[in-house]
């Protein structure tokens, strides 16, 4: 049955089209996603928020003592896998209820995330997170999805997101510093396309920052993008995808620098950054090894070959995060940009096979593929 329902909210996300703008304060929802297809993502998350296994963990043993079970060692973001996976879960929750406030799930929501975050819960994460030999955990993936959970809350007047955002803001705090210490010591971006990448966390890190008003923050980013990515120059996308990405090392680059530049200075950029953009517009595409040409678009969508393994589902995350990115870098161009409708339409091609893909069916990639599915759809990473 959960399948059915969600192949029916499938068939209304495949409808969505592409748009150009956005807002992440907006809490109205983007035309053509409705309270049935946010009832199904909510389901995805309420299905794994406190489900602890199985579980993946990246826990550093500091003696006999620290020999727990994930709901002890991590008591608010324990479930969905991986830590990381339950806080962008705790996240969908949040945005949804943001958009549907009045939604069929929104009670059984609430309740899981007033279950996750308690005063007890975030000061024994605050102590794991400090715990000695665990200064890269997480970082920096998980760490900007706590920052871009808490900037969710920040945003959100409702009573009961307020309190939650104060229950919060010590495990906010230390991963805002765990990034602001390790940041000046980074001598080089991390260009792969899994969770190291610091171009999409630094995206999620500045979205925060300007939410927090912290403006340390957005100076420090600012000039970690200057120097990392700022002279780049002919972004090999013929190398991607590689076989397990799911975040696009040249796309999510293009998408964090938008957010820094001015449209103008943005369009000369992207000119160097990515040239076999404008090439497209004469003919030439770039091509995906495993799915055939399509009309119209720039680059072809991944294909799956095997949805129940962890690192092959990748790829699904990877069609979703493409196509958040390329409405991105759209959305960073001025209206009368000629590049802007191939991007366009290319981010409609990831969307529709993205969306697809999110049907539950597999752990491997339910647990973590709504969380993209819902950051696309709700538009959160774009900008007017």
């Amino acid at each position: 049955m959960r399948r059915l329902l969600l192949g029916g909210a499938l068939a209304v996300l495949g409808a969505l089209l592409v748009r150009p703008g956005g807002t992440a304060m907006a809490q109205t929802p983007p035309a053509g996603f409705d309270v049935t297809a946010a009832t199904r993502f909510a389901g995805l998350a309420l299905d794994c928020l406190h489900k602890e296994y199985p579980n993946k963990i990246a826990h550093v043993l500091n003696g006999d003592q620290d020999v727990k079970p994930p709901r002890e060692l991590t008591p608010a973001f324990y479930g969905c896998y991986d830590w990381h996976s339950s806080v962008h879960g705790h996240w969908l929750l949040v945005r949804l209820l943001r958009t549907f406030p009045s939604a069929p799930f929104a009670d059984q929501a609430r309740a899981a995330v007033a279950q996750s975050l308690t005063p007890q819960h975030i000061s024994a994460e605050v102590a794991y997170l400090n715990g000695p030999g665990r200064t890269a955990f997480e970082r920096p993936y998980g760490l900007a999805w706590l920052l871009q959970l808490a900037a969710e809350l920040r945003e959100w007047s409702d009573p009961q997101a307020q309190q939650w955002s104060a229950t919060l803001k010590p495990l906010e705090d230390a991963a805002a510093l765990r990034l602001r210490e390790w940041l000046p010591k980074l001598t080089n971006p991390i260009r792969i396309g899994e969770h190291d990448q610091t171009a999409f966390s630094f995206g999620l890190a500045w979205d925060w920052a300007v939410t927090a008003h912290d403006q340390a923050m957005t100076d420090l980013l600012r000039e970690r993008i200057g120097v990392f990515y700022l002279d780049d120059r002919g972004c090999p996308m013929a190398y991607e995808p590689s076989g397990q990405d799911f975040l696009s090392p040249c796309l999510a680059e293009a998408d964090l620098v938008r957010r820094v530049l001015p449209p103008d200075r943005f369009a000369a950029w992207l000119k160097t950054f990515l040239p076999a953009i404008e090439a497209s517009r004469g003919g030439a595409r770039t091509m995906s090894r495993q799915a055939p040409s399509a009309p119209g678009i720039w680059l072809t969508p991944a294909v799956v070959t095997d949805p129940s393994d962890p690192k092959l589902a990748h790829l699904d995350g990877l069609n979703l995060s493409r196509a958040w990115m390329l409405e991105g870098i759209a959305s960073g161009l001025l209206p009368n940009d000629s590049r802007r409708q191939i991007l366009l339409d290319t981010a409609r091609a990831h969307r529709d096979a993205g969306l697809r893909a999110v049907t539950g069916e597999h752990y491997e990639g339910g647990h973590w593929l709504g969380s993209f599915a819902v950051y696309l759809v709700t538009e959160r990473g774009l900008k007017k």
